[in-house]
Formats: C-alpha cells, structure tokens, sequence
C-alpha cells in the first residue's frame, strides 16, 4: 500500500490590517439625521459651472431688484397725486394720450407689454386717465394723428360741411349737452419707440399743413402674367373680400410740400407737450449678447422711463432745444433705435402680403425708412415733458422698503416667520365687559 507523503504547510496568509476607527460625525448633523459634509471642493469642471451659473442668477436677481426699485421710486413719487381731491363734479379730468405701434418685425403685443411693464405702474399710481392710440402696420399713427387735428380743423374752417360722426364726436355732443365743460390745463401724449415717434411727427405736419381734403386715389395697373408665347395675360379677377380692417388713408401731404404750405388760422401758439420714450427692441440670433447685455440692465431703462412718465404726470415741460447743426433735437431723439430694426425696413422690395395679393393698390409711405423732416413753424410750438431738479431731488430721498422689491423666496419666508411669531403673542380672549360688580 502505497504510503501518502504529507503535503507541505502552507505559509501563513498575513493579518489584515486593521480598519480605521469612523469619524466622529458633527453631532448637529447627527441629530438631522445627515451625513458628514465632504471635505474636499469638487472637480475642477464641477466649480467652473457652479461659478458661472451662480454668478449669472445673481446678476440677474440684482437687476430684477433693482428694475423694481427705480419703479417703485418713481411711483412713490407721483402716488399723492391719486389722493388730490377733484376740482369739481361737473369737470372733465385730465387725459393722457399714448401711441403704441407695433415695432419692426413684431407684433403690437410687444409694444403693449413693453408699456404695460415700465411706463403703466407709475401712470395707475398717479390716478390719472389716459387713452391709447394703436397701430399694427407702418402708418397707423400718422393717420390717427394727422384725422385727429382735421377733424378739430374742419370745426371752425368748414362748419357747414357735412362729416359722418364718430364715437367722439357723439361724446362730445353729449357733454355740450351736458354742460360738460372740457379740461383746460396740461394734456400731453406719450410716444413710445423711435418708430412711433417718426409717425407721431409726421401726422402733426400732415395734419397742419395738409388739405382737408382727401388726395385722389392713385390709378394703379393691374398685374399682368406672361404666357408661354410671350403674350401678356391678365389676372383673373378674384371675388372681392371684406377687408379685415378699413384701409389705411392716404397723405394729404408730402415732406416736400411743407415749405410750400401756409399756417391755417387756427393753428394755436402751443401745441400740448409731448414725452417720447424709448423702446429697445433687437430680434435676430445673431444680436444674442446685445439682447442679453439688455436684459442684465433693464434696471437704468426702467429709471429713465419711469422718469419721463413722473415728469409727464407733474405736466412738467420745456421748449425743445435750438436746431444744433443740420437736425434739430426732435430729429435726433431716439435716433439710436433706428440700429435695432430689421434689414427689410431701409429695403423697396415688397413685402411678402403685397405679392401674395394679386388686387392693386398704391404704394404706402415709408416713414421708418425716410428721414425725418421737419417744419420749423411746427417744431417752434411742440414742447417736450421733462423733470424739474426739485422733483429729481425728492426722488432721490424716497426709501424703497424691502418688502416691495423682494422677490418670492423671501416673501415667503418673512411670511412663514410672521406667522408663527404671532401665535405667540399674547392675544384676547374674549370681549373686554369691564367688571361686572359695578
């Protein structure tokens, strides 16, 4: 039988080293029931993106604070007008009047919420009433404006000629009736963008210097299709659609005729001031950091409107400056929004609703693209809202609490605190009935 030689010992494995006792954790951690914080920063990326991301929320929560501050400032200030008792019962308050236009390359929903953010918050806090007039295609404004001071030129020039009325000549037919008299202090208009300001201009020259009458309508060839051969086709004739909106009137006038124009008699000596203020507005993806750069200080625009308007409601103003050069101050304002416009606006081609249409029509009047020219016998009567140094000085002592600027997060939670710091308080309970044995 074979005999079994023992195998060899095999070595000792070696001891394992010993486990390092834990940490001892933070004992206020411990009772949260959270682990120990980490003791190392993070990864190189990991704090680059922090960095960034942390200082781009906080630029833009310090100009959001910072925007409804110089709002707040600002309609604070003009506030106590609201609380001024009314003259008398039977008197017309006084009426603003705004013109929003739609800007170039958007809609007219643009220039209100523009409005409806930096100009309104201090018009409703001052208690005064105004009235809009808007426009969503190039022109709209000229014609309201320029219709507007025919209709007060046809009063006393053509009295005998028959006009169909409008809604205010109804109005107005009633307060004469009523005895109402009419506001006589300090109207003024509020003309936002640089667009609106060029149109709001030329219907003031349109509507003093032009004809009451209407200009003839242009002979306008219909289109022509060319055939295979060579032969000229006409269109064919499409059933007529009822227009959307009534069309748009034609210039009794041309920046050409203004020399050539006498003053009507009843031209007044002033004209009610005006407050142009400014619209910023860049589209295109390629104007990416121009617009962000834009919306990072919306807080000096929302100064600069809120300014203007508190000057509009004091109904402080001035004579607009001399002519300085070749343009003069009603030229040049707002000169710098004519930057933020699409290209299609300094071009002669069609725009895509005229070709689509196949009906003529005469060609409309580029205002945005033209120069604006100006009459001096009408720029001499425009005055221009502006604010005194008194009230910029009471400006600058208003306090904005923090209350009104904060935003939601802290609201909140200065509400969660008041709330339960009152259930502590010592509050009654029950009616106080004085003692009962007297």
């Amino acid at each position: 039988m074979a005999e079994t030689q023992p195998t060899p010992a095999q070595p000792a494995a070696p001891a394992a080293a010993p486990t390092p006792p834990p940490k001892p954790q933070n004992p206020a951690l411990r009772m949260m029931g959270l682990p120990n914080l980490p003791r190392k920063l993070p990864s190189r990326n990991w704090m680059i993106f922090w960095g960034i991301t942390g200082a781009f929320a906080s630029f833009i929560i310090y100009d959001k604070r910072e925007k409804k501050r110089a709002t707040a400032k600002w309609r604070r200030l003009v506030a106590p007008m609201a609380n001024e008792p009314i003259g008398a019962a039977n008197q017309l308050p006084r009426k603003l009047t705004i013109y929003l236009e739609a800007p170039p390359g958007d809609s007219l929903r643009t220039a209100q919420d523009h409005f409806i953010e930096y100009a309104k918050p201090v018009l409703a806090a001052s208690g005064l009433d105004w009235e809009f007039v808007q426009g969503r295609q190039q022109g709209d404004v000229r014609a309201a404006v320029a219709e507007k001071i025919r209709r007060l030129r046809r009063k006393t020039e053509q009295p005998t000629e028959d006009v169909p009325p409008t809604e205010e000549d109804n109005l107005e037919a009633l307060r004469k009736r009523m005895n109402l008299p009419e506001y006589q202090g300090v109207k003024g208009d509020i003309v936002m963008g640089r667009h609106t300001w060029k149109e709001y201009v030329r219907g003031l020259h349109e509507g003093w210097l032009g004809s009451l009458q209407a200009p003839p309508q242009p002979i306008v060839e219909p289109k022509s299709q060319t055939g295979e051969d060579g032969e000229k086709k006409e269109a064919p004739a499409e059933e007529e659609k009822k227009p959307d909106r009534p069309p748009q009137p034609l210039p009794h006038n041309k920046p050409e005729d203004y020399a050539l124009a006498s003053l009507p008699p009843t031209i007044p000596e002033e004209f009610a001031p005006s407050a142009p203020l400014p619209h910023p507005h860049r589209l295109g993806f390629r104007h990416t950091f121009v617009r962000l750069g834009r919306f990072l200080n919306r807080r000096k625009l929302a100064d600069d409107i809120g300014r203007d308007v508190a000057a509009v409601c004091f109904a402080t103003s001035r004579d607009w400056k001399p002519q300085e050069g070749d343009e003069t101050e009603q030229q040049l304002v707002l000169k710098s929004g004519e930057r933020d416009w699409p290209k299609f606006v300094w071009q002669d081609e069609p725009s895509k609703d005229e070709e689509e249409n196949s009906t003529p029509k005469p060609p409309k009047e580029k205002i945005w693209a033209s120069p604006l020219t100006v009459d001096p016998r009408i720029t001499s009567r425009m005055r221009r809202f502006e604010i005194t140094p008194e009230l910029e000085a009471r400006a600058a002592q208003i306090k904005v609490p923090e209350e009104e600027i904060e935003g939601w997060i802290k609201g909140s939670l200065r509400s969660v605190w008041r709330w339960g710091a009152s259930s502590f308080e010592s509050k009654p309970k029950g009616p106080n009935v004085g003692n009962l044995d007297d």
